[in-house]
């Protein structure tokens, strides 16, 4: 089995210049493994989708101990690399969150989200060297992809967005990051000015208002997620069978996409 090092190594590689890499986040065991079936190249998990299905809204009141357990629960069925959606580190004090991810690279993680949200970027530029320590420490290192909110949050006002969020994707690169996520920034000529002047991997996180997969990689974004996109996709199908199922009695939507699914039991056998 590959080691933390190796998958490291592995998912680094898979942000080198040149490089497009798409993610279709995943919540558990099964769509990890659906998403490595389908070709998937590295893993993300997505913060949301993971409380979703263990019932917890969105945000940092999930506990620890869950995301722990979705992350050991995706490692066991794949020997792709994987980047955990850690929201904001799930506390401010520097060492409870450099110690949760000294725990995610013993799980064998090669990567972490994680996010300034409404805090002061100095905070998470605080966090991300507080974790390159920790791991120094024990001759170890983690892909730290740096999430500024600016956009996705509204933190400033629209036409200072774009100064904002190229300011803190210069901060959290000098801090120790290993790529910059700017989630809704949506038009094109913003993208490309943030690629231009951050020095790092550039995110992005496909929306409805998002230019093409293909627009991006043209513009030298180098990673691409969708967050809890497919969660929702799955769940919101779901409700929808269940309805007809319910409502009309009809089966129809049940079987329109179950033979899609894959044979889990071949797959986890």
């Amino acid at each position: 089995m590959a080691s933390q090092k190796d998958r490291l190594t592995q998912f680094r590689a898979l942000h080198g210049k040149g490089e497009f890499l798409v993610l279709p986040n995943s919540w558990d065991a099964a769509s990890a493994r659906m998403a490595e079936e389908a070709g998937a190249k590295a893993l993300a998990s997505s913060s949301a989708a993971v409380a979703w299905c263990h019932g917890y809204p969105d945000g940092e009141g999930m506990p620890r101990d869950v995301v722990l357990t979705s992350v050991r629960e995706i490692t066991r069925v794949t020997t792709l690399p994987l980047t955990v959606d850690s929201e904001a580190g799930y506390s401010s004090n520097l060492r409870e969150v450099a110690a949760h991810v000294m725990t995610l690279i013993d799980m064998g993680v090669a990567g972490i989200n994680i996010e300034d949200g409404t805090e002061p970027a100095s905070l998470l530029a605080d966090k991300i060297r507080a974790i390159k320590m920790a791991a120094k420490e024990k001759g170890a290192d983690i892909f730290i992809n740096a999430r500024a909110d600016v956009y996705l949050k509204n933190l400033v006002p629209d036409d200072k967005k774009l100064a904002e969020i190229i300011s803190r994707g210069k901060l959290y690169r000098e801090a120790g990051a290993d790529g910059f996520f700017a989630p809704a920034v949506n038009g094109i000529a913003h993208v490309r000015e943030i690629v231009s002047a951050v020095d790092l991997p550039v995110n992005i996180l496909f929306m409805r208002a998002t230019p093409s997969l293909s627009e991006l990689k043209a513009a030298g974004v180098r990673r691409v997620s969708v967050g809890a996109l497919i969660g929702r996709a799955a769940y919101g199908y779901a409700v929808h069978a269940t309805k007809l199922l319910l409502d009309e009695g009809k089966p129809d939507a049940i079987f329109a996409t179950s033979n899609d699914c894959p044979d889990f039991n071949k797959l986890f056998g």
